[in-house]
């Protein structure tokens, strides 16, 4: 009897051992239906994720369509602890959280599907693993101390090729035999490397030669050459000797067949790519900038107690780091450059200059120095095309292995084009073009992939004005577009049976994204989400289910399920929710759905905002525009924003008195190619007169005091703050500007010089757009707030805007640094230290009727 109690005990353990996860888990939800109120306070709404939780990512389904995994966290959990893998079935049960164990033999989130969708091939912490679908199961491939990465099938799935220390292998699936196919080498003089071991340098025995086996390989004159063969044909030691070296050097050449790629210090091959045919490894090859200096922000909190240097960025200008695309054969190694084909026409002769690598202008030469040439009988040089600065990316095989296409993007990033790439001799050939007098962009402008018949290829562009979907055939033909109309397309991908497209789009709203399906010729389109809001969807893989990150305005992303096709009885759409990311509390107050509305600028066009307007507004009282950053973003719409805390504030601004309009100025995204380029050359212009006019809507619609007017925003918003600020100082009576730039020539390249071109070539366009120029015009009260470590836009922009103030003499204004934050904040404190300041900066200087600010915060405070 003992032992079969021991039995049952031992039963018992294993059952609850099972269940544990799902114990812990159901322990972490609400037991009281009725949460405690919600006290709307800065230090309350300024716990971030602690409050309104951590939205689910990273969705992505099994195989067999039968479980979703997804990354997901507790609003209690630790705030610098990694959000942890759940899984959850598809009807909706048995969401857990999977343990660390569990979570390394889960199918990859990544990695390359089989073509028989049995295996995925990824890398995982410098290896290669393949997850075997059908046993559920992953089989580790490499196990070394370099790391292996970009792992592919090959095209007869017969081996899988993988990078590894800048060089390209290959390896069997059934046997494990590993092949090298590159023999690149990074670094040493004149762009080569000495030979390693087992690189093919030493003869066939590994060790020196004899001495004068070298003299025996050179040839000599004629008596020399005499007396060699007649001392081979003589004596034996000789003869044997020689043969001997003769059949090393053989087998050496054997060895050394495929001749190596030295490439010089600093240039790498970042990724390697196997055609179909096995005959050609793509690479592509960084170079870095020439010349180009990068920003030093200095760190003043670190563990060493001594200011530590973080390296930072490089400035808009200088010279950016390039790639280049290179043809290997990987059996010769013989190389050749990807020709793009795109060439700059000399200018006329009255502007010509002499130019340099980098086709930077040089000086002309003067009129004295051209006589001279001319009298010692030297030509004018005849003008010659140059190759124009282009960079290859995103190159893709079709299904049947026959062709290769890629992205091609100017420097000036005002041509795009899709090229047709014909890997044996490294020609292109356009199949479309994507141009912008402004900046070619728009929220598909990467979008490229094959469709079905391996004769057509599909992309993205604004053409018409907005972004949508075309197709090209690769024997060249005009695109044909395949959706149309004022909305945009994003997202795009095709079914398992490659027969239609999924993709998101605004269509029906602007202020709402959904799925939905179209055949690849293009036609009638059909919505495939219900939910109002944004709808992140991943698609089951036998396409009978969705996974749904949906968000509304003032409620939080969730993960739900459903159905690929609606209920065909009652005709909705059952949803069923996986994940409650807030805490309770979060639920007890009543968040707004902020009405959207929308007004006329002074040139015409509609500008739209979300409005938060007091309960007992009769007119007469402040208001405050909020700005939100990143320059081409939205946020103006139906769900929740990426702005939360700033959301959360507005709702406390509102509730003490404050009307508070926030718009998708000139520039934010989701109103088509024409709004998105609406800064072009003029950042801080009509982005500016767009709030300008916003203030005008607000006194003659809703009777604010236009006396009493604040703005405030982060990053671009904190540039727009102070260009109002600025240059609009009988507009706007305070604002607050956070993290911002300050001047134009010290921000990045990538971005800037997309709107306002090269500084050293635009300087027009950079004075006009900088608020540093304009800090004369200061009058109202301006707080600034900026990260010390801010390695996106640096503390050094703060740092020269303060002391041009101080030079101007200007004594209204404040200067909060945060030592530990970088661009985003991290730290609830310093959130709450910095909303605190701008709370007290628009009560002081907006309503100077109602009690200090920080009377108030220390009673409620004091409550708490």
């Amino acid at each position: 009897m003992k032992t079969k109690h021991l039995r049952f005990a031992a039963v018992g353990f294993y059952i609850l051992t099972l269940i544990a996860p799902q114990l812990i888990f159901a322990q972490k939800q609400p037991v009281n239906p009725t949460p405690k109120p919600f006290e709307l306070t800065v230090d309350s709404i300024m716990r971030g994720p602690q409050l309104v939780g951590y939205p689910p990512t990273g969705a992505y389904w099994s195989q067999d369509s039968q479980r979703i995994y997804f990354r997901w966290k507790q609003a209690d959990e630790p705030r610098l602890k990694e959000m942890s893998l759940y899984v959850v079935n598809r009807d909706g049960t048995g969401l857990r959280r999977l343990t660390e164990d569990e979570a390394k033999q889960a199918p990859p989130a990544n990695g390359e599907l089989s073509k028989d969708k049995t295996m995925t091939v990824f890398a995982d912490e410098g290896d290669i693993f393949i997850y075997d679908h059908v046993k559920g199961a992953r089989r580790q491939i490499t196990r070394t101390v370099d790391a292996e990465t970009n792992p592919h099938f090959t095209f007869d799935q017969k081996r899988i090729y993988f990078t590894r220390l800048s060089n390209l292998y290959v390896m069997a699936l059934d046997g494990g035999s590993l092949e090298q196919l590159t023999d690149i080498r990074v670094g040493g003089a004149g762009g080569g490397v000495a030979p390693v071991a087992g690189g093919g340098g030493g003869g066939g025995g590994g060790g020196a030669q004899r001495q004068g086996a070298s003299d025996t390989q050179q040839r000599g004159t004629d008596s020399q050459e005499y007396l060699k063969k007649e001392e081979r044909a003589l004596l034996d030691a000789v003869r044997e000797r020689a043969e001997q070296r003769e059949e090393q050097e053989k087998k050496r050449k054997e060895r050394e067949k495929r001749k190596p790629l030295n490439l010089p210090t600093g240039q790498n091959a970042i990724a390697l790519n196997l055609s179909p045919d096995g005959r050609y490894v793509i690479a592509t090859v960084s170079e870095p900038a020439t010349g180009a200096k990068t920003t030093i922000v200095p760190n003043y909190v670190t563990e060493s107690a001594y200011t530590e240097d973080i390296s930072g960025r490089t400035k808009v200008g200088d010279t950016p780091g390039r790639t280049r695309l290179m043809i290997i054969n990987a059996e010769t190694g013989e190389t050749k450059n990807v020709d793009h084909g795109q060439r700059l026409a000399a200018p006329p002769a009255a502007q010509r200059t002499e130019t340099n690598a980098t086709d930077q202008p040089q000086r002309e030469r003067s009129d004295s120095e051209q006589a001279q040439a001319r009298g010692q009988g030297e030509r004018p040089p005849r003008p010659q095309q140059r190759d124009r600065d282009v960079q290859l990316s995103q190159l893709q095989w079709s299904e049947d292995g026959k062709n290769a296409v890629l992205m091609a993007r100017a420097a000036d990033n005002k041509d795009r084009w899709v090229m047709l790439l014909d890997t044996a001799t490294g020609k292109t050939k356009v199949l479309a073009n994507v141009h912008d007098d402004a900046w070619v962009d728009g929220p598909g402008a990467f979008t490229l992939g094959w469709l079905p018949d391996n004769a057509h290829v599909y992309f993205e562009s604004e053409r018409d004005g907005f972004a949508h979907l075309y197709s090209v055939s690769i024997e060249g033909s005009e695109p044909a577009q395949l959706t149309s109309g004022q909305f945009e397309v994003s997202d795009v991908r095709l079914s398992a049976d490659k027969t239609k497209f999924y993709f998101t789009s605004s269509e029906g709203s602007p202020f709402e994204r959904h799925l939905y399906s179209m055949s690849t010729s293009g036609g009638d389109r059909t919505r495939i989400t219900a939910m109002p809001g944004n709808n992140q969807v991943d698609v089951s893989p036998d396409e009978s289910m969705l996974a749904d990150v949906n968000s509304f305005s003032n409620k939080p992303p969730e993960l739900y399920l459903r159905p690929m096709k609606p209920d065909d009885r009652t005709g909705l759409v059952a949803n069923e929710q996986v994940t409650t990311s807030p805490v309770p509390e979060f639920s007890a107050y009543k968040w707004i759905d902020p009405p959207i509305v929308s007004f006329k600028a002074r040139d015409g066009a509609t500008v739209y905002g979300r409005m938060y307007m007091p309960s007992n507004w009769k007119g007469g009282g402040p208001a405050v525009l909020f700005v939100h950053g990143a320059g081409y973003l939205q946020n103006v719409h139906r769900w929740w924003s990426q702005y939360f805390r700033e959301y959360m504030f507005n709702h406390l601004l509102m509730e003490r008195g404050f009307v508070v309009l926030d718009i998708d100025y000139r520039g934010s995204a989701g109103y088509g190619r024409d709004w998105r380029t609406g800064i072009y050359r003029h950042m801080g212009g009509k982005d500016l007169t767009d709030h300008v006019d916003a203030v005008n809507y607000l006194e003659k619609e809703h009777g604010v005091d236009p006396k009493r007017i604040g703005l405030y925003g982060g990053s671009y918003g904190g540039f727009i703050t102070l260009m109002a600020m600025f240059t609009q100082p009988d507009v706007f009576a305070a604002g607050a500007a956070l993290r911002p730039v300050t001047d134009w020539a010290h921000y990045n390249n990538q971005y800037t010089s997309n709107i306002l071109n090269l500084p050293q070539g635009d300087a027009e366009s950079y004075k006009q757009s900088s608020p540093i120029y304009f800090a004369n015009g200061l009058k109202g009260a301006l707080l600034i707030c900026h990260g010390m470590v801010d390695v996106n836009v640096n503390f050094q922009d703060t740092v020269r805007l303060v002391e041009k103030l101080i030079e101007l003499r200007k004594e209204n204004w404040e200067v909060a640094p945060y030592p530990v934050e970088d661009h985003g904040f991290e730290r609830e404190a310093s959130w709450a230290d910095e909303y605190k300041r701008i709370l007290k900066l628009f009560t002081r200087n907006l309503r100077p009727d109602i009690r200090s600010v920080s009377t108030r915060i220390g009673r409620a405070e004091k409550k708490r």
